[in-house]
């Protein structure tokens, strides 16, 4: 189990750090907090410990294990420090290494991955004594996750406001993640593509995008470089990515054309739409017939192409959903499109298909099928994302010998 170290100065956003704190207990994190004195003004201690289950440590010699030196301790113990939110004055402790309570100095003694989360007035966070802080800190190796724009609890609408919580949880999870996939260059596609046929109607799938997503997330926090190539989902992009946005299936194959030679690993996660319209409109269409017909054209088909133009060292990982034959035809699409991997789903299980949070797959390799149960998306990338890189691993060393 991974130990995340919550430090939270003295600011009005110190409230949310309880829904981090939340967020990272659910994820499987166990979370120690330091609070200045000054953020206890804001919200209770017991807060947290009643979310961790630890005692939050407060005062510099505080002693909650008297046969160790506390600051010490909790640094040692810290795979992740992160401070939420980081006032002006706490960051300038930090840019010049002042250790004046418990928060400054387990920082000081932390010799892990660092982040930390200005959240403040427009004015102070614009100061130019402030921003040059910030410009040391990032010179050390820590990480900074820059604040929002918007309505202030002072009543200013500007720069200063904390980052989202999920964006900072990405940010402590990627810190998190052992770097599995360094190096390594990664597209995927994911979403649906919308096919229109006159200026307000479109033909489409209800494809949420949400698996494409966690791959892009999860293959970040390992260390690839990541290309999305995206249609149409309202999904807040993960950090750190390339995003390329696209709507129609003619589009996403010409951007993937553009950009597939310089992968390492290809995965083909979108619904993309089979047809198009052979005509689209230059005006909305009446409603003045009781029926409409529409002819419809072949669209490329991306993973075909893919399949047929592979580098030698590329892997490549196609998906299919079926309402019946799954297997049998999964496999028959992995082999026609000459896939490395391919990960059918299951449409008409419960927990799986279109729209949610987790799913239900097989993934085949040559003769193989392994089945798993129910999961989170971002579990099941994980997954995904191991075994196409033991693949690519693979592939590398034949290529050597």
């Amino acid at each position: 189990m991974k130990t995340i170290v919550l430090g939270i100065s003295g600011g009005i956003a110190a409230y949310k750090s309880a829904q981090l704190t939340s967020e990272l207990i659910k994820k499987g994190y166990d979370v120690e907090v330091i609070m200045t004195q000054n953020a206890t003004q804001f919200i209770s201690p017991l807060t947290f410990e009643t979310l961790t289950k630890h005692p939050v440590l407060t005062h510099t010699f505080q002693s909650i294990h008297p046969e160790s030196v506390e600051h010490i301790r909790i640094a040692k113990r810290a795979d992740v420090f992160v401070i939420v939110p980081a006032t002006a004055n706490c960051i300038a402790k930090i840019a010049h290494g002042l250790a004046d309570d418990m928060l400054s100095t387990t920082f000081l003694a932390a010799q892990c991955p660092k982040i930390i989360c200005p959240a403040m007035n427009t004015a102070m966070y614009q100061n130019p004594i402030t921003q040059h802080n910030l410009q040391l800190c990032a010179s050390y190796g820590i990480q900074i996750i820059k604040p929002q724009q918007g309505l202030l609890a002072c009543g200013d609408n500007g720069e200063g406001k904390l980052a989202d919580i999920d964006h900072i949880l990405q940010h402590i999870e990627a810190a998190c993640t052992p770097s599995l996939l360094d190096g390594l260059s990664i597209m995927i596609s994911a979403g649906p593509t919308q096919e229109a046929f006159d200026p307000v109607r479109f033909l489409s799938n209800p494809s949420s995008g949400k698996m494409g997503y966690a791959l892009a997330k999860v293959a970040q926090q390992l260390g690839a470089k990541v290309t999305l190539v995206s249609g149409p989902v309202q999904l807040p992009p993960p950090i750190n990515v390339l995003l390329k946005q696209v709507k129609s299936a003619q589009e996403m194959f010409d951007t993937i054309k553009q950009h597939y030679k310089d992968q390492d690993i290809i995965i083909k996660a979108a619904a993309v739409s089979d047809y198009r319209p052979t005509t689209i409109h230059d005006e909305k269409i009446k409603k003045t017939e009781d029926k409409l017909s529409l002819t419809l054209v072949k669209n490329p088909d991306i993973l075909a192409y893919l399949g047929e133009h592979k580098l030698p060292h590329q892997i490549l990982c196609g998906f299919a959903m079926e309402s019946e034959d799954l297997l049998t035809n999964a496999k028959e699409k992995m082999i026609r499109k000459n896939c490395d991997m391919l990960v059918a789903n299951h449409l008409k299980m419960e927990g799986a298909g279109f729209q949610g949070d987790t799913n239900i797959a097989s993934i085949l390799q040559g003769e193989k099928i392994e089945s798993f149960e129910k999961m989170t998306k971002e579990e099941l990338a994980h997954i995904i994302l191991h075994k196409l890189y033991t693949l690519y691993k693979g592939k590398e060393e034949k290529s050597i010998c």
